[in-house]
């Protein structure tokens, strides 16, 4: 391998992600080729191409910058698998396997810019806060 991204194990993960989200952006309906299926077929493409491209003759800040890229790559890709489960496009249990892909997916990618640049306070979703007490569909909603 001649590239420094072809190593790296998140780049692979992102190339493997990309197959079922591709396979489940197939079954869309027709009037959705050039909106939702573009849109995350784009945005699951962006999450690879980031990660390669932040990965060779970048300094670490760069490279970090670029992981950050990939990783709302990868957060445009989740709302848009949850777009089309409330749009009835596929179903939670169809769902399911690729959001699952997708946390592994992001913890991979927030490792890797821990260890690029360890002092800064990456904010997790996990940690953030939010003030809206609306109440919000979840997994489990069958939608």
């Amino acid at each position: 391998m001649a590239f420094k991204f072809e190593r790296l194990e998140v780049w692979r993960l992102a190339l493997d992600y990309a197959d079922p989200v591709y396979a489940l952006s197939a079954s869309f309906p027709e009037e959705e080729k050039f909106n939702l299926t573009s849109q995350i077929r784009r945005a699951v493409t962006s999450i690879g191409l980031n990660i390669a491209e932040g990965s060779t003759g970048q300094t670490n800040a760069e490279q970090v910058r670029f992981l950050g890229l990939a990783l709302r790559s990868l957060l445009e890709v989740v709302a848009c698998l949850h777009m089309a489960r409330r749009r009835g496009y596929i179903q939670s249990a169809t769902m399911e396997p690729a959001y699952r892909a997708a946390e592994e997916l992001a913890a991979k990618i927030q490792a890797m810019r821990k260890t690029l640049s360890p002092d800064k306070p990456w904010v997790r979703e996990e940690t953030a806060t939010y003030e809206d007490n609306e109440r919000r569909p979840t997994m489990d909603d069958g939608r």
